[in-house]
């Protein structure tokens, strides 16, 4: 499926044409997302699972966050593969909703509770723990749900007489086709541009000023991490939420030429693109920026290889001694 089609409004003056290279150029870039993506979240989640364990609100953030990266990811051969049943489009449209909203709302999680450690150190001291850092956690599983059902019930298979594909849509009943627009695009602009976005630029703005004040290394890693993936999820996700914007003052008729059609269109199937790619970015900036997790997958991999060299060094030990043993003369007397 060419994931532009699932935001696409229809103009009956304004007749669209997708580049014919598209489809593959999308299959191949979606497969390495995927693979990616599966190898570097999984591999997140098992170092905090395994090594780091679960102690700090920040800690739950992480998990969290890997969590909903891997859902995504998985989902991403759905996208490849055009779906052509309406289970697959329902699995699809659902996991993208909810990869989007947990992925917001843990990334704003995370700058909160950064902006507490920080600013409100004393006070938020009890604020922190990882009582309320799993109850936080399965607040927002359970808010982004609520908020991605309504897409997953509308989504529908939409054949196309021309060749006999099919498209993965939301068919929305159409005495109210207006307002369902409407409300999917409020709802995300509001978590992703309306709300999330100013609570990141707020807490960081306070984190800044009070690290400019009083120079701290520990706070400074800690912020360093927290600070690099808010940046990357901003320029992510926010391009795709600007495109959900023009498209809503399109529905108020605003925009509404061909031209700007066109450009919205094809600048939706870019920025939608962006957005998966997420997915597949956190594993890195843990790997290159926290510190934490770098030395835990450290002393990982170099417990894993030394492993390794001790049983080959074990094995190579008592094949020589079966064969000194074999090549012994056996005595007469025995």
């Amino acid at each position: 499926m060419n994931t532009t089609e699932y935001y696409d409004y229809e103009y009956d003056h304004c007749h669209q044409t997708p580049s014919p290279d598209m489809p593959n150029t999308s299959m191949v870039l979606y497969y390495m997302l995927f693979c990616l993506g599966l190898l570097g979240n999984s591999t997140v989640l098992w170092v905090i699972l395994r090594y780091i364990k679960l102690k700090t609100m920040t800690d739950i953030c992480l998990l969290n966050l890997a969590l909903s990266d891997l859902i995504l990811a998985v989902s991403l051969p759905l996208w490849a593969h055009n779906s052509q049943n309406l289970a697959s489009c329902k699995v699809m449209t659902g996991v993208y909703q909810l990869g989007f909203y947990s992925g917001t709302l843990f990334v704003t999680l995370m700058s909160v509770d950064r902006y507490l450690a920080i600013v409100h150190a004393v006070a938020a001291m009890r604020a922190r723990t990882l009582r309320y850092g799993i109850t936080a956690g399965i607040a927002i599983w359970v808010t982004s749900i609520v908020m991605a059902i309504p897409q997953v019930v509308f989504a529908s298979l939409e054949v196309d007489a021309d060749d006999n594909s099919s498209q993965c849509q939301p068919l929305y009943p159409e005495d109210r086709l207006q307002f369902w627009k409407m409300l999917r695009n409020f709802s995300e602009n509001t978590v992703g541009l309306f709300v999330c976005l100013p609570v990141m630029i707020f807490c960081y703005v306070k984190i800044l000023v009070v690290l400019s004040k009083s120079r701290n290394s520990k706070k400074d890693r800690a912020v360093k991490l927290i600070f690099t993936i808010v940046c990357v999820f901003v320029a992510c996700w926010v391009p795709y939420n600007v495109m959900v914007f023009l498209q809503t003052l399109q529905l108020f008729g605003i925009l509404d030429t061909c031209e700007a059609s066109k450009i919205i269109q094809h600048a939706m199937g870019f920025t939608e693109v962006i957005a998966l790619s997420h997915c597949c970015v956190n594993p890195i900036i843990y790997a290159f920026v926290g510190e934490k997790f770098r030395k835990s997958l450290g002393n990982v991999l170099t417990r894993y290889f030394c492993c390794r060299h001790q049983s080959s060094r074990i094995l190579s030990l008592r094949d020589t001694t079966e064969k000194e043993t074999s090549n012994t003369p056996i005595r007469s007397d025995y």
